[in-house]
Order: C-alpha cells, then sequence, then structure tokens
C-alpha cells in the first residue's frame, strides 16, 4: 500500500498540454527536413529584390495614406504577410490532407486522450509558427536593407503572427472538405489572385471606386497587408483596428469550422 501511495498520477491532459505536444510533434518530424522552410522564406525575398528593388528604380514611389513612401517601402510589408500566408497555407493544406486522408495520422491520435479539438489547435498553432518562423526572417531582412521607417514596426510581427493564424485556421478547414490532390487546384487558383491583386505591388486606389476595389479590400490577404505596411512606415490609421478585427475573426471561425469537420470525418 505505501508503494501505491508513492506511484506518481500523471496529471490531465489540459488543451495547452495537448497543443504543446502536438506542436512538438511537428517539430521532431521536420527538424531533420528544415530546408523545406526555406522556401516559403526565399519566394517573398526574391519577389522584394527583383519587383520592390529592381522595378523600385524606375518608380519614384507611391502616396500611401497621404504621405510618400518609396516603392520598397511599400512592397517590403506586403512581403512581410506574404511570408506569413504562404508559411500557414503550405502547413495547413497539404500537409493536413495527407496527415488526414493518407496517413490517418488523426485516427491513431484519437486512439489516445486526445480530443478533435486538440488535433485543430495543435495543427493550427504549428501552422501559425511556421508562418511566423517566415516573417521573423523576412523582418530581419527589411531591418537589414533600412526598410522600416517607424517604431510601430515593433507590431508588425504579432501583426504577421495574426495573418498565420488566420490563413492557417482557414486553410485547414477547407482542406477538410478536400477529396483528392487534384482540389489543390482551387488553391493555386485562389492563392496566385490574393498574393497579386492584394495591393502588394501597387495601391489599391489604382482601382478607382469600382466593384473590384470594394471586393480586394474585402479579401483577406489585403487586410493583411495593410496592416504591415501602416506598422512599418508609421502611417497607421483605422484600419488596422479593423485588419485585427477581421483577422482574428477570420481565426477562430475558423478554428471552430476545423474541430466540427473533424467530428464529423473521424467519430462517425
Amino acid at each position: 500500500m505505501a508503494v501505491l501511495d508513492r506511484v506518481a498520477i500523471p496529471a490531465p491532459l489540459t488543451p495547452t498540454s495537448a497543443t504543446r505536444l502536438l506542436v512538438l510533434r511537428n517539430f521532431i518530424v521536420y527538424k531533420s527536413a528544415w530546408k523545406l522552410f526555406l522556401t516559403g522564406f526565399l519566394e517573398p525575398v526574391l519577389y522584394l529584390f527583383s519587383i520592390g528593388i529592381g522595378v523600385g528604380q524606375l518608380i519614384d514611389g507611391f502616396t500611401f495614406h497621404g504621405e510618400e513612401v518609396s516603392y520598397a517601402a511599400f512592397v517590403a510589408p506586403a512581403m512581410l504577410a506574404t511570408s506569413a500566408f504562404n508559411g500557414a497555407l503550405m502547413d495547413s493544406t497539404f500537409n493536413v490532407f495527407f496527415k488526414l486522408k493518407y496517413e490517418k495520422l488523426y485516427d491513431q491520435m484519437l486512439a489516445t486522450p486526445l480530443t478533435t479539438g486538440d488535433i485543430a489547435r495543435g495543427e493550427i498553432a504549428w501552422g501559425l509558427i511556421r508562418g511566423s518562423v517566415y516573417s521573423a526572417a523576412f523582418l530581419l531582412v527589411m531591418l537589414a536593407m533600412g526598410l522600416v521607417e517607424s517604431w510601430w514596426a515593433v507590431l508588425a510581427l504579432p501583426a504577421a503572427v495574426l495573418v498565420a493564424f488566420a490563413f492557417s485556421a482557414v486553410c485547414m478547414a477547407l482542406t477538410t472538405w478536400m477529396t483528392s490532390w487534384q482540389d489543390f487546384d482551387k488553391i493555386t487558383l485562389a492563392q496566385m489572385p490574393l498574393f497579386l491583386f492584394s495591393a502588394t505591388f501597387f495601391p489599391v486606389e489604382a482601382f478607382g471606386d469600382s466593384v473590384l476595389r470594394w471586393v480586394v479590400e474585402a479579401t483577406p490577404l489585403y487586410r493583411g497587408v495593410v496592416l504591415c505596411r501602416e506598422l512599418t512606415t508609421g502611417i497607421v490609421t483605422w484600419e488596422s483596428a479593423v485588419s485585427v478585427v477581421y483577422l482574428a475573426v477570420m481565426g477562430v471561425v475558423g478554428l471552430l469550422v476545423v474541430r466540427r469537420r473533424l467530428d464529423k470525418l473521424l467519430l462517425t
């Protein structure tokens, strides 16, 4: 009896500890494949060098919220938001689909004390971390190039983390409806217009007062771009608050949808 009294009773698995376990699992898996992380980081950097710097030599700059900014300083924060977008999208679509449909990893997890809510939080947290790593590295590039023009930029990384959270949650939710690898053509079909038309390379005012401008301003990547741009240039307006609320709600809704979809797919 005295021996039984000394036996350690494991602590219950809380949502925080479960999320930590799933993040640790992904870290161990990807530790030997660190080169994969370079792809999502290098693409925005190359765009910045080729278009922001190269084409920027031919353009004087743009007026942003009434202030003149160089073309490189205009493009760089858009690439910062795109870094978070790329990291979250890649991990929450291709990798999640493989685990769900082929590796059956989530079925195995549910044989443990983990729940579908734990799986949703853990995978979204990992996508968030991947996008945040890309963004942090890109922000260092911006600092080295002198493209950070305000102390407001200390909030640019948290802003990029919010972008990664929103896209990680929504992209994972969309992935639960995919049935084959051909469905990823739809992801590419949506990814490219978001990248090109979210005021990344030219001001949204270029659309005038057309319906297209309203559509662009309602897209999630545009909200991330304008948030990062206002913070790095120091020209902060009410749009930053709108973007924060927009992205936070988007992420929370995505998380709730993922949990409901995993319940339907794995618990029936």
